[in-house]
């Protein structure tokens, strides 16, 4: 296997998240353009000092990103669609910096939004994947609640993870999102209101599933000289990874395709677990949080509730966890919950994430999960950021 390049010279500046809403009746162009919008005044751009666009969105449908392009008015030297939901946001940073890097594009936009109209999620999941389709609609056995409830009970009986581990998860992001003014979900939740709360696919329960709704996030990528002419904060690029269809013969997923590179993740960064100042799992459910933080390399597998039951995941505790609340507080926008860990570990790292900043953060860990294909999420990633003053 050849040895992975660094990102060196290319930074992640200008993070911007719109105030998301429970249900819209816009289009997700509306949402995309009010992110591109975000990050260039973010920056002091105009959309004409972009020449590069990278689009993350499931309900763009008639248009792509090149027809998107027209909608907005830009011209583009370099154009990507990422259709890996969770995944996209480091997927996007992955590609939008080797193309900084070896001079097809100056400056590139990475946005991803969805509309939420009151029937979104039902068509979106009605031709989601061919494999739940055959396998599982024509049963009435559909949707991600129930294929993460398979997942959720599996990982119990093969761990002896209880509801009460993966409470303390929902608990704590929602002390996070108490702190963010752009998160949905405002009222305290309580480990007893967790588990007292209405079941919806044994042994999922309410908390433990993600809000729909509609917004976008949004950063850019550019050259380190770049960045620093226009005097803009920003993030180095210490490591990233990137894996699809890992395991595949594995019975039922209790592991990603972060446990196939980890090792390579951690030496491209010359860091450790420990040296994270804080974590953004990709949080669809608290079981996938969990495999994150085992496949990832801060404990073995299966080892996540007992690691966990130890540590305070808040904004103030000794592992900061999705400090914005992640999507189970602060809702699920459709592909922009593959940019939401991404947007708040930028603010993380730059220091500019007002009342959900981490104390003295410098490093930052990002983790994507996306494309429930029936029975198991087919893309993974994860990337380490680095402020400027680490």
């Amino acid at each position: 296997m050849s040895r992975r390049q660094s990102y060196d010279g290319v930074v992640v500046t200008a993070p911007f998240s719109t105030p998301y809403e429970r249900y819209s009746t816009q289009t997700a162009h509306y949402w995309l353009a009010r992110a591109l919008k975000g990050t260039l005044d973010a920056a002091g751009l105009r959309k004409e000092d972009i020449d590069g666009l990278s689009v993350a969105s499931f309900t763009l449908f008639p248009d792509s990103p090149v027809g998107l392009s027209q909608h907005l008015g830009v011209t583009l030297r370099w154009l990507d669609s990422i259709p890996m939901g969770g995944a996209s946001g480091v997927v996007a940073l992955r590609r939008a910096a080797r193309a900084v890097q070896a001079g097809d594009a100056e400056i590139v936009a990475c946005v991803a939004g969805d509309t939420n109209h009151i029937d979104s999620f039902r068509k979106l999941l009605s031709s989601f994947s061919r494999f739940a389709m055959d396998a599982a609609y024509p049963y009435g056995y559909g949707g991600p609640n129930s294929m993460f409830a398979l997942l959720t009970d599996r990982y119990m009986q093969e761990y002896g993870a209880t509801r009460e581990d993966f409470g303390r998860i929902a608990v704590a992001q929602r002390d996070n999102a108490l702190r963010n003014p752009n998160a949905l979900m405002k009222k305290p939740l309580s480990l007893k209101d967790y588990l007292e709360a209405r079941p919806i696919s044994d042994p999922i329960a309410l908390f433990d599933c993600v809000m729909p709704c509609a917004g976008a996030e949004a950063f850019l990528v550019m050259s380190e000289e770049e960045a620093v002419k226009r005097g803009l904060p920003f993030a180095r690029i210490a490591g990233t990874i990137e894996r699809h269809n890992a395991f595949p013969d594995d019975p039922i997923q209790l592991r990603g395709g972060w446990a196939l590179d980890v090792e390579d993740l951690w030496s491209m960064a010359e860091m450790e677990p420990a040296d994270m100042d804080l974590v953004q799992t990709y949080d669809d459910y608290p079981v996938i949080s969990m495999m994150q933080f085992e496949d990832l390399g801060f404990c073995s597998k299966g080892e996540a509730p007992a690691f966990l039951r130890d540590r305070d995941l808040t904004v103030t505790g000794d592992l900061p966890h999705n400090t914005s609340g992640g999507q189970l507080s602060a809702g699920q926008a459709g592909a922009a919950g593959g940019f939401l860990g991404m947007v708040e570990a930028l603010r993380q790292v730059t220091r500019t994430a007002g009342p959900t900043q981490v104390a003295d953060a410098k490093n930052a860990l990002v983790s994507g999960f996306g494309m429930i294909n029936y029975d198991r999420g087919l893309c993974s990633g994860a990337a380490i950021l680095t402020g400027e003053s680490a």
